[in-house]
This record gives structure tokens, sequence and C-alpha cells, in this order.
């Protein structure tokens, strides 16, 4: 448990990417197994415990500690399982003080009754370090939020191992933790695992933001251009009588979505985006793809009122033939016979969009925004579909960011390194003399900015609700968005679609900030 509660640690301060991986990589070349194995589960979210529940931590450290010390501790902190580590009062009484190894808890949890969880956990507890203690809260309530991802993981593995990235993500799912034979293989003891004859993930290919100097080098002739619609990224697989859709990152989110699972009666392997329709084949909002989203299951109310559609994008296997080698060109085509084949319900095509040149393309760019697309999509001709995100062959060039001068109106701690600072802030616009909710961000800022936003939030509190805090309306934060759209659930009737903080005023006076009719003059319908 020391050295997974280590990593916790070093993962939790190290604030760039290239140092989280080589943190990672560090932990798998010295971490014996089955140990590292169990870690990379937590970390890839492949580990859960159910019925170690938060509520029931929060009574084990009520029986140790003053409740109103902890609630005190716990406003100041802002994280639980940080509170707990730091407030647990050691005993060294105990009969046995040495503390659990990582597989020691995972076997243990897995064939412990429920009634017995919690009296384990006080018993592991009482013999670890703050650490130590940190490390197994968060193993155990399945809320590490240490900034890893389970790409991130991933990647960490395959430079590790000296292998593409793409090569693991092919087996991935046919995995099971703790990993055994995925190790041997990295480090050259076997075979790569096989991938499986099931309805596993293949890594999608991505593309990158086209900026001005991509533009002087491109020759418009060598691409294709598809709207990049307002939803999510999906693979469709269907094999062998299994049916999956998958997440962009390789999560599953079939359960999700019941009603594009139920048409997926074909033997195939697709690309495309998660919409939600409004009418016959008109997309609708991205809040209303919202209400379906980060759901283990939707009611019969939900599938009615927002039904979810796949538009296609490209085809990576028919059957069992690898289509990914052969060109976007070869591809589209070997799609469009395919979908004329099936005629598969709950979907339909990308169109391709014509243009003549640049001129053309940045004015069909401009008024995307019109038509609920955020923007251009620009794929060479000739490229093969490969894994990850190569420069030159696929780019996105998105609608600009709509901009909106909002007052900040309450303040959150944050989590991880974060969980010390005021950083996930509500802000809003006025209406009349009132000012109303509009959205939250949690990025967009500097360190540095994020210390000063913190500083004054706590200057000017005006209220305390927990670990929010209601500020004075006297900070004015312009912020940028994407788009903004009806919701019944913000007392403004509005939603923005990806707010982030694009520059703090601290020379413009609240009463200047803009008002409701402004933002409602941008609503998409």
């Amino acid at each position: 448990m020391n050295r997974f509660a280590t990593l916790i640690d070093a993962l939790v301060f190290m604030p760039s990417r290239n140092g989280k991986i080589r943190l990672l990589a560090d932990f798998f070349s010295t971490t014996p197994d089955p140990d590292r194995g169990w870690a990379l589960a937590a970390l890839t979210e492949a580990l859960t415990f159910n019925e170690a529940k938060p509520a029931a931590i929060r009574q084990l450290v009520a029986a140790r500690v003053d409740p109103e010390l902890f609630a005190l501790s716990y406003d100041y902190v802002g994280d639980l399982a940080e509170t707990v580590a730091l407030i647990w009062p050691e005993r060294h009484d105990r009969a046995n003080s040495l503390p659990p190894s990582l597989p020691e808890v995972v076997d243990t949890l897995r064939a412990a009754k429920r009634a017995q969880v919690m009296d384990l956990v006080e018993g592991w507890l009482d013999t670890l370090d703050s650490s130590g203690r940190f490390a197994l809260l968060k193993l155990i309530t399945g809320s590490l939020r240490v900034g890893v991802s389970a790409r991130l993981a991933k990647t960490a593995l395959a430079e590790w191992g000296k292998v593409d990235v793409g090569e693991l993500e092919e087996c991935w799912h046919g995995l099971t933790p703790p990993y055994l034979d995925l190790f041997a293989w990295l480090e050259g003891r076997s075979e790569r695992p096989a991938a499986g004859h099931g309805a596993g993930f293949r890594p999608l290919m991505l593309s990158h933001p086209l900026e001005e100097e991509d533009r002087a080098g491109l020759n418009p002739a060598d691409y294709s251009a598809e709207w990049k619609w307002d939803g999510i990224r999906v693979q469709l697989v269907a094999k062998g009588g299994e049916r999956r859709v998958y997440s962009r990152t390789g999560d599953d989110v079939s359960g999700a979505f019941p009603d594009i699972v139920d048409h997926m009666s074909f033997d195939a392997v697709l690309d495309g985006e998660l919409l939600v329709a409004r009418g016959e084949g008109e997309v609708a909002s991205f809040n209303d793809l919202q209400q379906r989203l980060n759901r283990k299951a939707v009611t019969a109310k939900m599938l009615q009122e927002f039904p979810a559609w796949v538009r296609l994008y490209d085809i990576l296997f028919d059957g069992d033939e690898d289509l990914r080698g052969l060109t976007f060109l070869e591809r589209r085509a070997r799609l469009e016979r395919w979908y004329g084949a099936v005629q598969p319900r709950r979907m339909d095509l990308s169109p391709l969009v014509p243009f003549a040149g640049w001129a053309e393309l940045e004015a069909l760019r401009e008024n995307a925004r019109e038509n609920s697309i955020e923007g251009l999509m620009l794929k060479r001709r000739d490229s093969a579909y490969t894994a990850g995100r190569p420069k030159g062959p696929w780019f996105k060039w998105k609608r600009g960011a709509l901009t909106l001068d909002t007052v900040l109106m309450y303040a959150q701690r944050g989590h991880g390194k974060r969980s010390s600072y005021y950083s996930d802030f509500t802000f809003g616009v006025w209406r009349g003399d009132e000012l109303v909710p509009v959205g939250k961000a949690y990025f967009g800022f500097t360190d540095a900015e994020l210390v000063e936003l913190d500083r004054w939030v706590r200057n000017r509190t005006v209220r305390k609700y927990g670990p929010v805090r209601e500020v004075e309306p006297g900070l004015v934060l312009e912020v940028a968005f994407d788009s903004v759209h009806p919701s019944n659930r913000h007392k403004s009737g509005l939603a923005m679609r990806f707010p982030r903080v694009h520059r703090i005023r601290w020379d413009k006076p609240a009463g200047e900030a803009d008002r409701l009719e402004t933002l409602q003059r941008m609503v998409v319908a």
C-alpha cells in the first residue's frame, strides 16, 4: 500500500502531463505484480468497491473526532479523503500494526460481506500514516482525481513498454485486472495478449486544430470537408452477437443509449457522432444530449423526449475485414455501400461538404453556428485511419468562440491539488437589478491567477453554504463559450456550452457587465 500511496501523493502534486507519465512509468518498472496491476485498475476506474460509501466514512470519523472540528476541517480542506486522512487520530494499541498491502486490501474487500467492510477500513486506517490513509480512501471510494485519465495511464504504459499505444488499446478490452499478461508482454516475457473476438474498442483517429500557419502549407484540393457536429464522438462495435457503444476514450456507454444498441444488428465497427434528434433528422442542441450523458440507465420518458441517433463518419471494419489501411475516399465509398445495403435505423451518413477553396470554406465555417454545428473537419483524401493524433491528415476548424462579460457570484473548492483553493466559479449576468447565474467554469486561468481569485473570494465572502461561498458582486469575468441553449434547469433559462474563463476583468465595474438580453440574442434555437 505504501508504494501506491507514494504514487498517488506524487501524482496529486505533479502539474505536467509528461511529469505524470514519468511517475507512472517509474512505478510500473519498480513495482511487482500484482500491486502494479491493481494500481492500474484503480487509475483506469476498473476497480470498484460499492460498499465503501462516503457517508459511511463520515460515520467512522465522527466516532473518533469532534463533529464540529471535522465539519470545520472539511470546509477548509474541501476533500473528504484528505480531511479524514489528516484528522484521523492514530492508535498504537492494535495487535497488528503492519499496514496492508494493496493486493490485501483488494482481495479482502472483494471477499467481505457488507457488514464487515467498514470495520476492515477502520482497522486499516489505524495502521497507515496520513499518505496511506489518503490513498486507501481514494481507492475504496473510487474518486482518485489525481489528474490521470485512463488514456494517460495507457500512454504511460505504452511509453514504458516501448509499444504503440494503439497496439495496447487493441487488446485492452480483452484484459482483466491485475493485468499479469499485459505486464508480461510489456516486459518482453510473452507475446501481446489476444485482442479477443468480442466487441472490443479500437482507438480512434483524432484531429489537430487548423491554425493559420497550417493553412498556408495546405492544398485544399487534397482534402475533403465534413461538418463538425455538436455531439459526442462514439464508436459503434457489433461483433459475434455483442453490441457496444464506446466514447472517444474507450468508455462503454452502451447502457445510456439502448435506443442505439437495439438497432446494431450488423457486424461492423463504425465511427460517428452521437446526437439527439428533434423532428425528422434535425439536430437538437447539445443541452438536449446532456440529458442522456453520464447515466448507467435511462427512463422511457428520456428515450421519448431525447431520442438518440448516430451520424456516421467512417467505417473501420466490415465484418472481419479491417479497412483502416484504406484511404479516406476508399473508406467513404465502402461506408456508403455498407449503409445502402444495411440501412440501419437511428443512423445516417454525415454528408461531405463541397467547396472550391479556402474562401468558401471560411464562409461555411462562419455560418455554422446558425445550424448548431461546431465548424468543419478537413480530412486528407489519401489518409489511412491511424490511431491517435497524427499531424497532417485530419484538421478541425471550429467556429470562433462567443464571449460575454459576467459577474462572479459563487465559488466552490476544487479537488486534488486544487482542494485548498476556490477554483470552481459560478457567474451570472444582469436581469434588471438582479444577477442570475448563466454558467460555471473551472479553467481558463493560470495558477498565479488562481491564487489571486482565491484571495478575492476569501476576502469578499458574504455567505457560506458548506463548501460554497457567495461573494459580493464585484468581479467581472470575461467568459468564452461555444454556444448557448435554452435550459429549464437554470434560473436564467439558459445554459452555456463549454464555458471557460477568458480574461479576469479586474479593471471593469460589475455594473458594466452584460445583461441577460445580450445572451438571449446568442441562443441557438
